[in-house]
């Protein structure tokens, strides 16, 4: 007995190479959708940057499904994708090794002063090197706050480092040994923190002039998180006196953000929020999310669903 063939469209750029070989004999997958494959569209693999409201989800009246490569759905009406009983599978853990590499790609690069040295040897200037001190990771604290899967992968690495980590979640099993019940306790007892935690109303600014004066001196700040949880004119004060001694940001408030004179600062390293978007996290992304709709046609639960 032959099936109905299950199409599943791409919203926004997704690599068919990855999708291709995971298709069921009875499923099509289309890159580069029409207007009549939307109308005939059973699943859709949803880009961070597409907006799915009301009016897109009207062209696509045999949709069962939206997969989401990522976990945000700022851009995706959830609500009303519910309200019209289609699921909306996310794919947390797609890219946490990847951000968890990247905290650890600006933390070095602050610690081992690479941009300063860099430009010693490419100006000529040797005879300068003495002038940057150097840092090592061994046997300094690391400070961990959000304890989901990207900071425990943190974690992990940290451990190889030869760091002693602490970490801070209100909402998190962490143990004993290395939890921190007050965000501040840890601020104060880290010589690197690093940030993975969602932004709310109650963590928008969390890192301002108070809790970055409660940090050791010289200590260094990793963003690998949301932009909007550090004041980046705070974190600027604090670069100039010497309390905070380096700052590495993936993510801003808004993005693109405008320029900022902290970005012109030589103890700061940016990156424009690709940490987690490396080829290996956009396979894994991409191939989660095929796998979570094919979950939804099949009558299964996917791993993980957002709500609204």
């Amino acid at each position: 007995m032959s099936h109905p063939v299950q199409i599943f469209v791409a919203l926004g750029p997704v690599d068919e190479g990855t999708v291709v070989p995971l298709m069921g004999p009875n499923q099509k997958f289309i890159a580069h959708p029409n207007d009549d494959d939307l109308a005939r569209a059973n699943a859709a693999i949803v880009r961070a940057a597409y907006r799915i409201d009301g009016a897109v989800l009207d062209r696509m009246p045999e949709l069962r499904v939206l997969a989401r490569t990522g976990v945000g759905t700022d851009l995706v009406d959830v609500a009303e994708a519910e309200r019209r009983g289609i699921p909306v599978v996310i794919t947390p853990g797609s890219n946490t090794s990847s951000v968890a590499e990247g905290v650890f790609t600006h933390l070095l690069s602050l610690v081992k002063r690479l941009s300063e040295l860099t430009s010693i040897v490419r100006g000529g200037r040797w005879n300068e090197r003495d002038k940057i001190l150097v840092g090592d990771l061994e046997g300094r604290t690391l400070g961990i706050v959000g304890y989901g899967r990207i900071g425990r992968r943190v974690e992990q690495i940290a451990l190889a480092f030869g760091l002693r980590v602490l970490a801070y979640d209100p909402f998190a099993e962490i143990p004993e040994q290395i939890r921190r019940t007050n965000i501040d306790d840890l601020v104060q007892e880290s010589d690197f923190v690093t940030l993975h935690i969602p932004l709310t109303k109650e963590t928008a600014g969390m890192f301002n002039s108070d809790r970055l004066a409660l940090g050791r001196p010289g200590s260094i700040l990793i963003n690998c998180s949301r932009g909007g949880l550090v004041d980046l004119d705070a974190a600027l004060t604090a670069l100039r006196s010497g309390q905070l001694g380096g700052l590495g940001l993936d993510v801003f408030d808004p993005e693109p953000p405008a320029h900022h004179p902290i970005f012109d600062h030589p103890r700061v390293c940016l990156s424009p929020h690709v940490m987690g978007f490396t080829q290996q996290s956009m396979a894994n992304t991409v191939r989660d999310a095929v796998l979570g709709a094919q979950a939804v046609l099949d009558g299964r639960r996917p791993l993980a669903e957002a709500r609204a």
